[in-house]
């Protein structure tokens, strides 16, 4: 899409929207989802587009399903009910006491 500015052509940087759509929100939504965009240096409608897709491609996510060859299918089950690997490193890091520990 090109844009004319003071005779000039440019070509606009943001894909052309198709369709609209609009929604209510409380003051405290608006509110907090304002403060939220400015943060991150955007319009409340960018901000609001863009988390609603990413929420949207997550929860799609997590409802695919996918399928294997039977011979791939005994393979991935067989690794699901092995025993976990004992891993030193990982077990020393998840047993010593953090930083925000009280007896640290």
């Amino acid at each position: 899409m090109a844009k004319a500015t003071a005779g000039k052509t440019r070509k606009s940087s943001a894909p052309q929207k198709a369709t609209r759509f609009s929604i209510r929100a409380s003051a405290l939504q608006k509110r907090v989802i304002s403060q939220a965009a400015r943060l991150k240096a955007t319009t409340m409608s960018e901000f609001v587009l863009e988390q609603a897709f990413l929420a949207a491609q997550q929860m799609i996510a997590d409802q695919s399903h996918f399928a294997l060859p039977k011979k791939q299918w005994k393979t991935f089950c067989a690794a699901l009910d092995a025993p976990p690997k004992s891993i030193p490193e990982l077990r020393r890091l998840l047993t010593k006491p953090g930083i925000f520990d009280a007896n640290n």
